[in-house]
């Protein structure tokens, strides 16, 4: 468990970085790594109510969590970004963007959790070991997404006050064929 901790610090270390790479932003980074935190409240609340014990397979599930996390918290932020490069302001990119990517969100989160339902509630030899990894996975979801849905979106509001710099590459344009 201590070599997973360093191994998960050093995971989440590198995510920051390529956030940080796409978003050239360390308020946007780290608002999009907060979806983890919202995801350990669902895992650590599911372990606790199936009584199930933080185990390797549970850690594992971590892992598969915290990704899903980041990636709707991704999806989010880097929608009300280009909203906002449109012009808009933040609190109309904000309920926009919020409201527009609520079906994408929510069917990502749906898909990892449903599939894992099975797993949930399976009885046969080795189920002991897939159910605390569907316990957190599941759990978490459901606390990422919401948290994700209604949180994230105040968050932006509150640390994206200034307008969104243009991060596109601009390539020159091509000489017409009058110039050559």
């Amino acid at each position: 468990m201590k070599r997973f901790s360093i191994v998960v610090l050093l995971t989440i270390a590198a995510i920051f970085l390529l956030l940080f790479g796409s978003f050239n932003s360390v308020k946007q980074a780290l608002l999009i790594l907060l979806n983890i935190p919202f995801a350990l409240i669902g895992g650590i609340l599911a372990l606790l109510i199936g009584h199930f014990n933080i185990s390797v397979s549970a850690s594992v599930g971590f892992i598969a969590l915290f990704g899903v996390a980041v990636l709707n918290g991704v999806v989010m932020v880097s929608y009300f970004n280009e909203l906002r490069r449109e012009g808009m302001t933040v609190e109309l990119a904000v309920v926009k963007g919020a409201i527009l990517r609520l079906r994408p969100v929510l069917i990502t989160a749906s898909v990892a959790a449903l599939g894992l339902v099975p797993m949930l509630f399976a009885t046969g030899p080795g189920s002991e070991i897939q159910k605390p990894l569907a316990a957190v996975v599941i759990g978490g979801l459901i606390s990422s997404t919401l948290l994700t849905l209604f949180l994230l979106p105040t968050l932006y509001k509150v640390f994206e006050r200034e307008p969104v710099k243009d991060t596109s590459i601009h390539l020159p344009e091509p000489p017409s064929t009058t110039e050559l």
